[in-house]
């Protein structure tokens, strides 16, 4: 069966949520895990630091290197790169899973919460591939996996929320043409979202209803069956979590939990 062991992961974001939970899942299999995040002294709101987490991987078998970074800028993101190639000797997996969350109608949108959206979302996405692709072509089964949603045309996706989801529909876009891109290099580059929403500090903060969320565990375990799988043959997908346990044959995945009168993920677009 394949695994992880000995890969090394640069995975943006990785200080909480699901960022975290793909790094714990790689280091049990005693991968090596770049922890990029901006979060490096403890928040007063929000659990999860870049040490705390690199305490975490070690504890699970893996090896650890934390990381401040800013994804906007690029100066930094150059640095982080070079820092974990030169750490591990390589970068196998690049996971794109920084993202910055503002759920509000147009009119309600301040601009500098559009600007964050994109500049975190959008262009951190482009600077950090476009940084780890030198180590990439390197890597023997390389993988870029962009935590993003399929690219559906549908007004209902916009309406209530277009500026976040105009920024996260950039990361799609990144997936879908970086995968045809890349694939003479072999770099495989998928899309990953969950079929519902997830529990995470982002989401909470934001005061969205958490009652029927998933934990962030059935995205780490589908981020694993992608990333374990042959880069050339599987690339250009936009993967939902679940559907993905399902091919692999897993089904004790945690079930919905439909609370009436909350929100799903079809409903609301949020991860």
């Amino acid at each position: 069966m394949a695994s992880l062991t000995g890969k090394t992961l640069f995975i943006t974001g990785a200080s909480r949520g699901i960022g975290r939970a793909i790094a714990l899942k790689a280091a049990a299999d005693g991968a090596n895990v770049a922890i990029a995040s901006k979060t490096s002294d403890p928040h007063p709101k929000l659990v999860g630091t870049i040490h705390s987490v690199a305490r975490e991987i070690e504890e699970a078998g893996g090896r650890a290197l934390a990381l401040e970074v800013d994804v906007r800028e690029e100066t930094e993101i150059a640095a982080a790169v070079a820092k974990a190639a030169e750490a591990f000797g390589g970068i196998d997996i690049l996971i794109n899973n920084a993202s910055a969350l503002f759920l509000a109608r147009t009119p309600d949108t301040p601009m500098k919460r559009f600007d964050l959206m994109h500049q975190v979302n959008v262009r951190g996405t482009f600077a950090t591939t476009q940084a780890c692709h030198p180590h990439l072509k390197q890597a023997a089964n390389p993988h870029v996996l962009v935590l993003s949603p399929p690219l559906t045309l549908e007004p209902d996706w916009f309406a209530d929320h277009c500026a976040y989801t105009m920024s996260k529909y950039g990361m799609s876009m990144c997936v879908l043409g970086m995968a045809r891109e890349f694939a003479a290099d072999g770099i495989g580059v998928n899309a990953l979202w969950p079929s519902t929403m997830i529990e995470t500090a982002a989401t909470k903060a934001m005061g969205v209803p958490q009652a029927g969320c998933r934990k962030t565990d059935i995205m780490a375990d589908a981020a694993y069956a992608i990333l374990t799988r042959d880069a050339r043959a599987c690339t250009g997908n936009f993967f939902i979590d679940q559907a993905v346990l399902e091919q692999e044959g897993i089904t004790d995945f945690e079930p919905y939990a439909v609370v009436p009168g909350t929100p799903l993920e079809r409903d609301l677009f949020v991860a």
